[in-house]
């Protein structure tokens, strides 16, 4: 099983920039694919990036160009990058993992909230 800590969530003014970490109980490496995903109050989880164990990276169209999905391998750990931040990107974030298996199995971090407000 693979454990996931996110961390580096708060309050920060629309403009502003914040980034959030994922630690993993893993090596990286050995990780089919991971992403960060967030959900705001009454809306559905939605996909923000991902980044494969190649270092393969993807992004929604709401994000691309201000977030930035990064891997450090020495560190076990997955970073987001979030700059030019809108209130609209409010919302709990929350780190996933999922493994190469058939159904392939998903792993979820606790989240951390980010609050984009003036």
């Amino acid at each position: 099983q693979v454990q996931l800590v996110e961390s580096g969530g708060g309050l920060v003014q629309p403009g502003g920039s914040l980034r959030l970490s994922c630690a993993a109980s893993v090596s990286v490496v050995s990780i089919y694919v991971m992403g960060w995903y967030r959900q705001a109050p009454g809306k559905r989880r939605e996909l923000v990036a991902t980044i494969t164990s190649g270092g393969t990276t993807n992004y929604a169209d709401l994000v691309k160009g201000r977030f930035t999905i990064s891997r450090d391998n020495a560190k076990n750990t997955m970073y987001l990058q979030m700059n030019s931040l809108k209130p609209e990107d409010t919302a709990v974030y929350y780190c996933n993992s999922r493994d190469s298996r058939s159904p392939p199995r998903d792993y979820w971090g606790q989240g951390t909230q980010v609050t984009v407000s003036s």
